[in-house]
């Protein structure tokens, strides 16, 4: 009862949607998205027509103006910076469209260059100082301030008489101020293209990681090779062209160049750049979040306006606006952090079948040492060679944790070469019939080595599953493979939550993170065929062509899953009961199956399964070496049929030859065994085994 309680209580209760749900980045921007919405209820219900099409148009004008600016705002901070000096630049900026246009009579297009152009030049001030020279932003940014300001005052006591007395009409600069397309504000349009590329921007292009890559550690950027000063100096001056595209509009609509222009506009650009959860920090922020800021602060200000509410009151309003922002930014993010750690790794009640016996004498899995005199290949020289395979002329392959494909040739393979290097862990490998090597690489996807050795990637991604929070689109820990008669390649993935090094964590959790993908080289498509798998892991095709048989490490068992004929879709369990944890699957040359066991059971972990607290606290408290874990010293290798019967079983007791044993190949009457955790690949003679089978491609058959 008490175990069925278990059971029920963490396969139904979501605690482990809840960390999957706060690490995606838009919980981020919940807190500003909640307070924007209950601003926004308040005023529509105080303010009579707060929410009208002319209300909120000219609150989009308004909001594209000064959107703007708090886009150039959120680039600096995000590089790790701060620029006090939007408000000048903002009203330098506005003189200048308006002393073009008015004075000058420039045409309208030549106006815009030119405001974009002196946009750019006072950002690039700052960017030189702060960039290049390295000078402290905040206090560079003040004199500037001051400097544009006065600069400012100015060319105001000169032209502002001439600006005022003309009257220009231009219909492309009325449009600029006041146009509408479809009911939307010109300003608002541009507003949307503008940010578009900037998502696209920081989320998808290169120099926009170099942006997030510096605000979160200048010095590791650094050390990466990221032009940092360069990078920092270009965005000040990016931020110098937004601020003057929102004078421009703004000159358009307005047309004045009053002595308050710009004047406390940092401290609403900069609240509305931390209300929307942009970290003052660096290193965190994106344009919806600059977005939501913008609305806040343009909601707050424009309804303590309606309101009557004086200018100073506004400004007061803002400045504790952004201190009580600050203080929720530093909190909700240190707490957010704080709740993902305690939740995302949420163990599950795990209940395995009682395990075969293993005593000697008590059947096909009774204990010997038959592996105590298997011959050594590579030793010293390989490393984690987790697969193995041999080709047509019997050389053999093996990966290693340096991200190369080793080959030992033929015949006595004592000489090594580095056949490919791919750059991640190779793991489960297959040959095809044009004897292009097929490799799973941990944490890179599944990739191909030409027989002129050129490496190509396959896929690295699979249809993203609708209900999932986690965007598990991404291969993160392709594993073994085999290919279907008709080319089609069958592999698992290990798990879709955790990557390569952080297995044992998936372990700890035991829940169903992994699946079966089927890559199509017929038409290039790769999808996911099978879900909610406990670590799957051996993939070999079965003697049917019609379907696979896999290994379910953590469930102890071997599955039958059916692709093809009248059966297809369907899942039946093989064996359920193993006494150790099943990895790579291959083919005997009786046309029964190989199978490795990467680790044995043990009753304290069987019992640990059934208990999820004590797993988390495990996972907690105890550092990872000295978690409870399978018998990874013992190695084992059994030989099964389709019916589920064990036929055989090779150990070695020792550990001394080959423990923790991931996989092995029948070839020419020898097993030849490979495991992640050692460093040399062993060799078994087998008795009575046919020497003319080639475990090069179970399409091949014997060799010719």
């Amino acid at each position: 009862m008490q175990d069925a309680l278990l059971r029920l209580r963490y396969r139904y209760w979501p605690d482990h949607l809840l960390g999957e749900i706060l690490s995606k980045r838009w919980t981020e921007t919940a807190i500003p998205v909640i307070v924007l919405l209950i601003i926004t209820i308040l005023l529509s219900r105080a303010i009579p027509g707060f929410l009208s099409v002319g209300g909120l148009a000219d609150t989009g004008r308004q909001a594209g103006e000064i959107g703007f600016i708090v886009l150039g705002m959120a680039l600096v901070v995000i590089v790790g910076g701060i620029d006090l000096s939007v408000g000048s630049m903002f009203a330098l900026c506005d003189f200048c469209a308006l002393f073009c246009l008015n004075v000058l009579n420039w045409p309208v297009p030549a106006v815009i260059v030119a405001t974009l152009a002196c946009g750019a030049a006072l950002g690039a001030v700052n960017g030189l100082l702060i960039g290049y020279l390295r000078l402290r932003a905040f206090i560079t940014t003040l004199i500037t301030l001051i400097i544009y300001r006065s600069a400012y005052d100015l060319l105001l006591f000169d032209y502002s008489n001439t600006i005022a007395a003309a009257f220009p009409d231009f219909p492309s600069w009325n449009f600029v101020g006041g146009g509408v397309v479809a009911g939307v504000p010109s300003v608002v349009l541009v507003y949307i293209v503008v940010a578009v590329f900037g998502h696209v921007f920081l989320t998808r292009l290169r120099p926009g990681w170099h942006v997030t890559a510096i605000g979160g550690s200048r010095r590791s950027a650094y050390n990466s090779g990221i032009p940092v000063r360069r990078t920092i100096a270009l965005c000040y001056t990016a931020s110098g062209v937004l601020t003057s595209i929102g004078a421009l509009f703004f000159a358009a609509r307005l047309g004045t160049v009053g002595g308050d222009v710009g004047v406390g506009l940092e401290v609403t650009v900069l609240t509305a750049t931390v209300l929307g959860g942009i970290s003052l920090g660096g290193g965190k922020g994106s344009v919806a979040k600059a977005l939501v800021g913008t609305l806040i602060v343009l909601f707050v200000i424009n309804g303590l306006t309606t309101l009557s509410v004086s200018g100073g009151v506004n400004r007061m309003v803002l400045a504790g606006v952004l201190l009580v922002a600050a203080t929720i930014d530093i909190r909700w993010l240190k707490n957010r952090t704080r709740i993902i750690s305690k939740v995302y790794v949420s163990p599950t009640y795990h209940g395995l079948a009682p395990a075969a016996s293993t005593a000697p004498g008590s059947g096909p899995f009774a204990q010997n040492d038959r592996l105590r005199d298997v011959t050594l290949i590579g030793l010293g020289r390989i490393e984690a060679p987790e697969d193995v395979i041999l080709d047509r002329n019997d050389n053999l392959y093996a990966g290693s944790r340096h991200g190369d494909i080793m080959r030992f040739l033929a015949p006595d393979y004592q000489e090594m070469e580095v056949f490919a290097h791919i750059g991640g862990q190779p793991l489960g490998m297959a040959f095809d019939r044009k004897d292009n090597l097929y490799v799973c690489i941990g944490g890179m996807g599944l990739y191909r080595i030409t027989p002129e050795r050129k490496v190509e990637k396959v896929t690295d991604e699979t249809n993203r599953s609708l209900y999932s929070v986690n965007d598990d689109s991404r291969l993160r820990l392709a594993d073994d493979l085999d290919i279907a008669d008709d080319g089609r390649i069958f592999f698992s993935e290990a798990t879709i939550r955790y990557e390569m090094d952080e297995w044992p964590v998936d372990g700890l959790e035991a829940r169903g993170n992994g699946r079966i993908i089927c890559y199509d080289p017929n038409n290039g498509t790769t999808r996911t065929v099978l879900r909610g798998l406990k670590f799957p892991n051996g993939i070999c095709i079965a003697s049917d062509g019609q379907s696979i048989l896999f290994a379910e490490t953590f469930g102890c068992s071997i599955k039958r899953y059916w692709f093809d004929g009248p059966k297809t879709g369907k899942v039946e369990t093989v064996i359920d009961n193993l006494p150790g944890y099943p990895d790579n699957i291959n083919l005997a040359s009786d046309g029964n199956y190989w199978l490795a066991m990467v680790g044995m059971r043990s009753p304290a972990l069987d019992l640990a399964w059934k208990m999820p607290g004590f797993r988390k606290r495990m996972g907690k408290r105890v550092p990872i070496d000295e978690w409870l874990f399978p018998n990874i010293n013992t190695g084992c290798v059994i030989k099964f049929n389709e019916r589920g019967e064990v036929l055989d079983s090779l150990w070695d007791l020792r550990g001394v030859n080959h423990p923790m044993i991931t996989s092995m190949r029948e070839h020419r009457g020898y097993l030849y065994l490979g495991g992640i955790a050692n460093n040399r690949i062993g060799r078994y003679k087998l008795e009575g085994a046919d020497p003319g089978f080639v475990q090069y491609d179970r399409r091949w058959g014997k060799s010719k």
